[in-house]
């Protein structure tokens, strides 16, 4: 078993990230590099390097009197990012399910019995791994570049997920979905697996277009 040791600044990029995801940092406000700094007890170079790498992934954005800040929700963005992942993830997962091997499978019910766990749960968790569950599904068509741009959509959707998620039952809801496309996929049905993701999909944009517009 070997040891992954990780960078300062992979280490403060993943804490950063995950505030970021959960909403803990507010969009529009300018990063305080000095207290972040203090805060994570990392010094300002690591730091710096995290702040790019989150800018790279649209997380954040700079200017330049102003430094970095989290990008804000908006509903052109969401309309953007979840358009990208009908366009990709359907046909990258049912081309996974057709591709699966046994131990494929394996971790695909392990995320699932994980998600369902937390089917009543609206929490920075659950919904990361509501992203591991959609990932995995298309983890074995073996497309590399494919997964590369469905993990970074999956980090631009995320937070619009836990928007979508907010209002009562939501959760339940989604789980019922989920509890579709896992059963699709792992009997091997492709354009079942097409058709649900993409119903899935559509139906998280409609919510936010009313939330957003709201």
């Amino acid at each position: 078993m070997s040891i992954v040791v990780k960078t300062l600044s992979e280490q403060a990029y993943e804490i950063i990230r995950e505030r970021i995801l959960a909403n803990d940092m507010f969009p529009a406000k300018p990063i305080r590099q000095d207290a972040l700094s203090q805060d994570l007890g990392v010094s300002k170079i690591p730091l710096r390097e995290a702040l790019t790498r989150l800018e790279q992934d649209g997380l954040l954005v700079s200017h330049p009197n102003r430094g970095f800040i989290v990008r804000p929700l908006s509903l052109a963005e969401a309309e953007d990012v979840f358009h990208l992942r009908t366009t990709l993830e359907p046909e990258a997962a049912a081309q996974g399910c057709k591709k699966a091997t046994e131990e494929d499978k394996a971790r695909v019910t392990e995320i699932f019995k994980r998600l369902q766990s937390m089917a009543n749960e609206i929490s920075p968790e659950a919904v990361t791994v509501n992203r591991e569950f959609h990932l995995a599904l298309s983890a074995p068509a073996g497309r590399k570049i494919t997964q590369e741009l469905l993990f970074k959509i999956h980090l631009l959707s995320e937070r619009y997920v836990r928007k979508h998620l907010e209002p009562p039952d939501r959760e339940a809801d989604a789980y019922r979905e989920h509890e579709e496309i896992y059963d699709a996929w792992m009997n091997k049905e492709p354009k079942l697996v097409k058709k649900l993701l993409k119903e899935h999909t559509h139906s998280t944009l409609e919510d936010l277009r009313g939330e957003l517009f709201e």
